[in-house]
């Protein structure tokens, strides 16, 4: 898809004088020639001396000078009048009124810092005008019709369901620039654009969205984000390079679909944990460098500076439950929901706090949350370099998936590390190891030839507690007379005497290994 280059910044006073039409009158700046700059927002061509009062700023101001010819009070209060009216600059057509440059209006141009320009030759201000004006019109007929179909595009992907991140990388092919979502805080909720660009306004984030904060200087154009009288975010257009009321209608029909996305709830997550699950999802991915998501970790809220970060997995509670559960204990950290069911969260601690205590308190405070399912952390090691977290969240996810599915029966302790998953751990590993896939059909084949999932069940739950009876038949609801005919039938149809140990432990790694594959 091509990138949309925004149109040049409206014409200035230097950009007119450069025109065809108007060099052809030999144009001279006599004052104010630092503030060529200044956008023309008209062209106006008046002979009153009062002609100030008829002004809204911004007009180009062409004149002979006629009814100003012999009075220097009159020349020098027809320049401080367009001043304070906010003109743009006033052009003087010498000839019979002024053969050259009236010294008082070049004086009280000079002290206004009014541009102040001459045309030596006869020149016909209608074509001026006409040149101007129409230019004018095409630029703001253009700015109209992109802010049109902008508004088309982003209510288009809406009604299709499309994500916040959809809908800010076309905010940012319009724009030609980084896109930055963040609320009242200056946290960052959202970014599209080019990763470099985006990498560079990220970077010190926070001090520069509140130095910005104030004006639209730099290319730096915003809209406010809320609706029933209540403001909750901003929209930043970073470093547009087009016509500021072109980037502002950029940004207020951004605005518009970003407010009717939320009303409509586009995403079950919030944005907040978009932005979270985005972040982890790259972190755990490795696949960027970690150094390069540096600064969207820290736009997004996470102290990253001198910090102790614990990689965290968690099943059975969803990011919503541990966003909860981070803000009542105080921990810094951001959870978020990965593929499958679980979920990431990563503590960053201060260097002096214990990491195993704070960690130990966190599991504890989500398995006295309310919830149907059994709750699984597991934790990688502390690690103090930002570098090392995709690693620890990889080792995390690891220890995690090897207790997948047997939390109920295997007696875990509150945070489960790599050390505690031994044999299931090895296993995880070599899921996709060809020998130990064959060796698992070949020892599981009478069960799996004709699957019963009850006895598999069963048999999962009975070789996890080590083959203890009572516990099995109490986890299973079951009589023990019940539980040994279960038992009976599972030997059977495998053709093992699972109080052999040898064998028990053969169909065990088998079963791991089949329960690795399913997962």
């Amino acid at each position: 898809m091509t990138t949309w280059e925004p149109p040049a910044p409206a014409l200035s006073v230097r950009q007119v004088l450069a025109l065809e039409r108007v060099l052809a009158g030999e144009p001279e700046v006599v004052a104010g020639a630092g503030r060529l700059d200044r956008p023309v927002r008209w062209v106006h061509v008046a002979e009153a001396a009062d002609v100030g009062v008829m002004l809204s700023g911004g007009e180009m101001v062409l004149t002979t000078g006629v009814l100003l010819a012999g009075d220097e009070g009159k020349q020098a209060e027809y320049v401080r009048s367009l001043h304070r009216a906010e003109a743009s600059a006033v052009v003087l057509g010498l000839g019979r009124a002024f053969p050259a440059p009236p010294e008082a209006m070049r004086r009280a141009a000079e002290r206004c810092g009014l541009p102040l320009v001459v045309l030596h030759r006869p020149f016909p201000f209608a074509q001026l005008t006409e040149e101007v004006q129409s230019r004018l019109v095409r630029r703001k007929f253009a700015a109209v019709s992109l802010s049109e179909a902008v508004r088309t595009r982003l209510t288009a992907l809406i009604t299709t369901g499309a994500p916040l991140q959809r809908l800010l990388d076309e905010v940012a092919r319009h724009s030609g620039c980084p896109v930055v979502v963040a609320n009242l805080a200056h946290r960052v909720l959202g970014t599209a654009g080019e990763r470099p660009a985006v990498d560079d306004v990220l970077r010190d984030w926070e001090r520069v969205a509140r130095q910005a904060g104030a004006g639209e200087g730099d290319g730096w154009i915003r809209a406010e984000l809320g609706g029933r009288g209540e403001r909750w975010g901003r929209i930043v257009l970073c470093g547009y390079r087009g016509d500021t009321a072109t980037g502002r209608l950029l940004a207020d029909r951004a605005a518009e679909a970003l407010v009717l996305h939320r009303m409509l709830g586009g995403s079950a997550r919030s944005w907040e944990e978009q932005s979270a699950r985005s972040l982890l999802t790259d972190l755990a991915g490795g696949v960027v460098p970690a150094g390069h998501l540096l600064p969207r970790a820290r736009a997004a809220g996470l102290p990253v500076n001198r910090r102790t970060f614990v990689p965290l997995v968690v099943r059975g509670r969803d990011a919503a439950r541990l966003d909860r559960v981070l803000r009542l204990l105080g921990l810094p950290g951001i959870a978020a929901e990965l593929a499958g069911t679980a979920t990431a969260v990563l503590l960053s601690l201060a260097r002096d706090q214990d990491a195993d205590a704070l960690t130990g308190h966190f599991a504890a405070r989500l398995r006295a949350e309310p919830g149907a399912a059994p709750v699984v952390v597991a934790a990688a090691g502390a690690r103090t370099s930002f570098d090392d977290v995709p690693a620890g969240l990889r080792e995390a996810r690891h220890v995690a998936d090897a207790v997948a599915g047997s939390a109920a029966a295997l007696d875990l302790p509150p945070v489960v590390r790599l050390h505690d998953v031994h044999l299931r751990g090895l296993i995880r590993l070599l899921r996709d190891d060809p020998q130990v896939q064959s060796f698992a059909e070949r020892e599981l084949d009478g069960l799996l030839r004709d699957p019963d999932e009850d006895l598999l069940s069963v048999l999962r739950t009975y070789l996890a507690t080590g083959r203890n009876k009572s516990r099995t038949a109490q986890l299973h609801h079951v009589s023990r007379p019940a539980l040994y005919r279960r038992l009976e039938a599972i030997q059977a149809r495998l053709g093992v005497d699972l109080d052999d140990f040898e064998q028990a432990a053969s169909v065990h790694i088998a079963l791991l290994a089949h329960d690795a594959q399913q997962r």
